[in-house]
């Protein structure tokens, strides 16, 4: 059972969201606006969060953005438009998956259920690691075991989904990865990661190190890598 926040201005979505997620055996908590749904996930504890994108006093992209400021809780986004760019903008705020409206009860629980299934199968990964497993890459250090990335010593939060990203970067600095092998590789437990979405996080990931530096390159025609000679 996992406890989910579900945000959306419309009851009839609410209602259908919250009780086909209660059917599949989750506690819900229920918003009816951005702002409310922001100040619960910032003072509570979530597994996962549902989260429309169009609502009154503050619409879910600014919501999902003051949430990323404190917690990488897998976010779902819920949206009534459908265009690629809608999907993109959502992704690069912090979310990591987006369901359009109109859509199926069974297509949302199967989609939080992937969800939760990948950051569970991340827990128990770093769960079965007997000691911490430090990679460092000139000022940048990723520890698997604590789930933390440093860059010159000061801590970089990232999300479940970007802290994969980047794991199988530093796993091998230099080395090319196409966008369908870190499809393949890097988000292996997600079923719904397509390979536009690999460049909405690499610049999630670029805008967190910000003027630290940005460790991922960009192989144009190709794909990503991290630079072979970073500055330390």
């Amino acid at each position: 059972m996992a406890r989910i926040l579900v945000v959306d201005d419309d009851p009839h979505i609410r209602e259908v969201v919250s009780y086909s997620l209660e059917q599949a055996g989750h506690e819900i908590v229920e918003r009816e606006d951005g702002q409310a749904g922001a100040e619960l996930a910032e003072s509570e504890s979530f597994d996962l969060v549902v989260l429309d994108v169009m609502m009154p006093r503050m619409d879910g992209l600014e919501a999902c953005r003051r949430i990323r400021r404190v917690s990488s809780v897998p976010i779902l986004f819920l949206s009534a438009k459908d265009e690629e760019i809608d999907r993109v903008v959502g992704l690069e705020v912090g979310g990591d998956d987006y369901l359009s409206k109109p859509f199926g009860a069974r297509e949302l629980v199967a989609r939080v259920k992937a969800m939760l299934r990948r950051r569970e199968l991340w827990a128990e990964a770093e769960k079965s690691k007997p000691e911490s497993k430090a990679l460092r890459h000139g000022p940048l250090e990723l520890d698997s075991v604590r789930y933390e990335v440093r860059w010159n010593g000061a801590l970089v939060v990232l999300t479940v989904t970007e802290f994969g990203l980047l794991e199988t970067l530093i796993g091998h600095p230099g080395r090319v990865y196409t966008r369908a092998e870190l499809v393949e590789q890097a988000y292996r437990y997600e079923h719904h990661i397509t390979e536009r979405t690999i460049d909405s996080h690499v610049k999630r990931i670029r805008r967190k190190f910000n003027a630290n530096g940005a460790p991922i390159e960009t192989v144009f025609g190709v794909g990503y890598r991290l630079g072979v000679d970073p500055v330390s």
